[in-house]
């Protein structure tokens, strides 16, 4: 599936961008960082009223539901040159998933093959698209960071959070093991088995600890949150933050989980 790329180039790109659930709800300053990447890459960005992509329902086995959610989905953003989102998972919802959903209606193929194609994550879509090779923020301390599994399998997002972090002034990658590797959450699995759950959060928050990083960075809301928990529950000295915060130089708001009145302190 190739790319949607804008009929007239001498206009900036029109991008949808699609916050998702989490970040509307939990952390909206994920979606003002990944607007304000998006236009220091020269798009004009309108975020139009959305709903969720499905994929809560989905990994429930509700495909009737699944299908009226995409619906809306395509309705709301397929007027736009590109749909970008800050979450791997959400955008690799729609771009594998979708076709399945539609799979076998004529009417459907096509309309839903083009807005897949035009559908990002973030970081993809800076350095994959717009060609992005450098930010212009600031993050003075170490970090390690967690490849989501849906944005690494479904989508191929390794490489570009990485270019655009190396270009942050003052950061240090330190890389964990097993980066790759699930942090447990996977949506409706962390409440349907919850001890397997735990038991592979736990790995995860202690390669975290032996990189002596301050800080996690990832680029799903969903991992991140379910890390950060853990994190302080085994009273762990690791902030964690979405990678469009700090790519942002919004780095200095309170972390995850932490209160607000805290701040960012490494």
């Amino acid at each position: 599936m190739t790319a949607h790329f804008p009929p007239d180039a001498a206009r900036p790109p029109r991008v949808g961008l699609f916050s998702t659930c989490l970040v509307d709800t939990i952390r909206p300053s994920v979606g003002f960082a990944a607007a304000k990447l998006l236009e220091d890459a020269g798009c004009e960005v309108d975020v139009p009223p959305q709903t969720c992509c499905g994929q809560p329902a989905f990994n429930s086995g509700d495909r009737a539901t699944t299908r009226a959610l995409a619906e809306q989905m395509i309705a709301a953003f397929e007027s736009f040159d590109y749909v970008v989102a800050p979450s791997g998972s959400c955008a690799g919802m729609i771009k594998t998933h979708y076709p399945e959903l539609f799979a076998g209606e004529p009417d459907w193929a096509g309309r839903v093959e083009r807005f897949c194609a035009k559908v990002f994550e973030l970081t993809s879509f800076l350095v994959d698209v717009r060609g992005v090779s450098a930010v212009d923020a600031t993050y003075p301390g170490t970090v390690t960071y967690h490849d989501s599994c849906s944005g690494l399998r479904e989508l191929g997002v390794k490489d570009q959070p990485r270019r655009l972090l190396a270009s942050v002034e003052g950061l240090e990658l330190e890389e964990m093991k097993d980066a790759d590797t699930c942090c447990g959450f996977g949506g409706t699995f962390c409440v349907k088995y919850p001890d397997v759950s735990n038991a592979i959060v736990e790995k995860k928050a202690a390669n975290i600890a032996a990189t002596g990083a301050s800080t996690l960075l990832a680029g799903d809301l969903g991992c991140l949150m379910n890390m950060a928990g853990k994190l302080q529950r085994e009273g762990r000295p690791v902030r964690a933050l979405h990678v469009a915060e700090v790519l942002a130089g919004m780095g200095d708001e309170p972390a995850i989980g932490e209160p607000a009145e805290k701040g960012a302190k490494r």
